[in-house]
């Protein structure tokens, strides 16, 4: 069997070229759009958080950002907590609703589909996080029909 040479790995030691950056840092021209949508359930995967942190990202570079919550994703958008509202249950319990506060207090903007919040999860408006705009079920391909017409950059989230 081969013997292994190489010292153990460290805390504080480096894997790999993080500094490196390939490609330009792209930034947003004046007026341009972004839409970050969501069909994912919260805690059922990565990409919900992850594009999470894109939106913020995108906000960031200067796009005007909207994030459309629909079917399962509006699950992103409602309060949490346990055992009350607000508290944190375990580490990360409350990250979809620390990012999306975060993205709101930044200047972003989202909606969250009503048919989906009430129909399919049985939660009122009044569930979820405070700034995120409820909107007709007609609304969800509107959002995304206005966005294309503004030729924005389209990021749709899908899991299921």
């Amino acid at each position: 069997m081969p013997k292994v040479t190489k010292a153990p790995n460290h805390t504080g030691d480096f894997l790999v070229d993080y500094e490196e950056k390939v490609f330009e840092d792209v930034k947003a021209e004046p007026g341009e759009k972004a839409l970050v949508t969501f069909h994912t359930v919260a805690f059922e995967g990565s990409i919900g958080f992850v594009n999470l942190l894109q939106a913020t990202r995108l906000q960031r570079k200067g796009f005007e950002t909207s994030i459309l919550l629909y079917g399962p994703g509006v699950t992103l958008g409602v309060q949490r907590g346990f055992p009350t509202l607000g508290a944190e249950a375990f580490p990360g319990h409350q990250n979809f609703n620390n990012q999306i506060t975060k993205f709101i207090a930044e200047g972003g903007k989202v909606y969250a589909c009503r048919f989906a919040l009430q129909a399919l999860y049985g939660h009122g408006e009044g569930a979820l996080i405070e700034g995120i705009r409820p909107i007709s079920p007609l609304d969800v391909l509107d959002i995304v029909l206005m966005h294309r017409k503004a030729n924005a950059f389209i990021l749709d989230t899908w899991t299921l």
